[in-house]
């Protein structure tokens, strides 16, 4: 589908998500001119407002989220806006709301709503109309807890949207860092002949968080970080990782190298993996309670997590995939380390010898670091002096006068667009699930409870064992 939307339908358009993230960039696209003049906002939600009351609301969040100097034709972008109270559990409501979008050729909707109301929305869009061929909609997760129910939603948005219209978001695909790893990769010859077990020791991931719970309590108490990182972006970043070279670079060439990467997951045993959860202690600076008095209550729910995974296919044969989530954790950061093996052997006698490392920084600075063995600058009469030198490419530095965009822009522009490739299609989504749903169910059968670890820490020491038991070390 090449098609560009004529007119953009929010679902949720006064939450969270909204304010921060999808009206900010939506007016960041509009300063820039990346939209057509002609496209059309529709937001929708429980709350009463009119067009106008609408209109101030997005105001505030661009004056609050958005850089001054990106507000450009601010009033122009304010007057793209239309709004339409809804309520998607009252199947006549959407009659409005189709009057209020107009024509639904060339719509695209964003459906960011609770996944309870996923199969309400769906069949209020298709009876209403707005679920016809020229229509595509993205889906912002949760996408189900489990493969059962993710499979219920996918069948239910199946039944009004075929494969090629529905865009699933994992907004980690929009990092500008997450996509130059496939330019990395598939774009320098110097890369792809080493990006195999024979050379590759092993790789890390790390999505690491200081907050706590904030505003999710209830979300994220009845998800935990396996259901809530590990299972959508992380399983993302290592499919991305260890992917053979698509064909082409479009969405179905992409997509279908990456989910014979999750198809090849060997399932968890007990050992290879850690949970924690947090409790009170110093992070950031300031002293923060426990999960449990956070929640107010004692519950089992895991807010870190450590793995050791494996691919099982002829590229990484014996090379682990180490990945750690949590908050709490000692500061923010999201990361690949791709690891390489040492030199066969030195001909510097005495040399302390550090094997190659590629360290892709996704948050929260973009950064591309490369470290190489160099020699020490002076005249050495024992022998070369080496020491490691890290070879950086810091985005904002490597791209001057580029803006730094929030992932949303990317993902809300190949929406309108049209364009599914940074997008995840329903065979990804289930293998990601079954995978997770093996390990859920090892913790089940053998009793697995989340090990305590104190806020501001890097998790339970039982994560560092993980890695240390088999030579390896977390980078910090």
């Amino acid at each position: 589908m090449t098609t560009k939307a004529k007119t953009l339908l929010l679902f949720g358009a006064t939450g969270d998500l909204s304010r921060r993230m999808l009206l900010p960039s939506l007016a960041a696209l509009h300063a820039e001119k990346l939209v057509s003049e002609d496209l059309r906002i529709v937001g929708t939600a429980r709350s009463e407002m009119t067009d106008a009351g609408f209109r101030n609301f997005a105001r505030e969040a661009l004056e609050k989220f958005l850089p001054a100097e990106r507000r450009g034709g601010m009033a122009d972008f304010l007057n793209r806006l239309h709004y339409q109270q809804l309520d998607v559990t009252d199947p006549k409501a959407f009659a409005k709301l189709a009057k209020k979008v107009g024509d639904p050729q060339g719509l695209a909707i964003f459906l960011s709503t609770a996944p309870q109301l996923f199969k309400a929305t769906i069949e209020g869009l298709a009876g209403a109309g707005l679920a016809e061929e020229g229509t595509r909609i993205s889906l912002e997760k949760p996408l189900g807890t489990d493969l059962a129910s993710s499979a219920a939603i996918n069948d239910a948005v199946a039944a009004a949207f075929t494969e090629d219209r529905i865009f699933r978001i994992d907004h980690y695909l929009g990092k500008e860092t997450v996509q130059n790893l496939l330019a990395l990769r598939f774009a320098n010859l110097m890369f792809e002949p080493l990006w195999r077990s024979q050379y590759i020791d092993h790789v890390q991931i790390t999505v690491a968080e200081t907050v706590g719970l904030e505003s999710r309590v209830d979300f994220y108490d009845g998800a935990g970080a396996l259901r809530d990182m590990v299972q959508n972006h992380m399983l993302q970043l290592l499919a991305l990782v260890a992917m053979e070279p698509p064909g082409k670079f479009d969405a179905n060439s992409v997509r279908d190298e990456k989910v014979k990467v999750l198809r090849a997951l060997r399932p968890i045993s007990a050992d290879e993996v850690v949970t924690g959860q947090y409790r009170g202690g110093a992070s950031t600076g300031q002293i923060v309670p426990g999960y449990d008095e956070e929640l107010g209550r004692d519950s089992d729910t895991e807010t870190f997590v450590a793995l050791k995974a494996h691919v099982d296919n002829w590229r990484w044969r014996g090379v682990p995939f180490y990945l750690r989530t949590g908050k709490r954790l000692t500061r923010r950061v999201t990361e690949i380390v791709v690891q390489f093996k040492a030199v066969p052997h030195s001909i510097f006698p005495g040399a302390r010898m550090m094997p190659n490392q590629l360290v892709i920084g996704i948050q929260p600075e973009e950064n591309i670091s490369f470290t190489l063995m160099a020699k020490v600058p002076g005249i050495d009469q024992d022998g070369m002096v080496l020491r490691p030198v890290p070879l950086n490419i810091a985005m904002p530095d490597a791209f001057s006068g580029k803006v730094k965009r929030v992932a949303y822009e990317r993902l809300l522009l190949d929406l309108i667009e049209g364009d599914q490739t940074l997008f995840v299609r329903r065979d990804e989504v289930e293998a990601q699930w079954q995978w997770i749903d093996g390990i859920r169910a090892t913790w089940a059968r053998e009793g697995v409870l989340p090990k305590t670890y104190n806020a501001g820490s890097w998790g339970p020491s039982a994560a560092i064992a993980l890695a240390e038991r088999d030579g390896v070390s977390w980078h910090e």
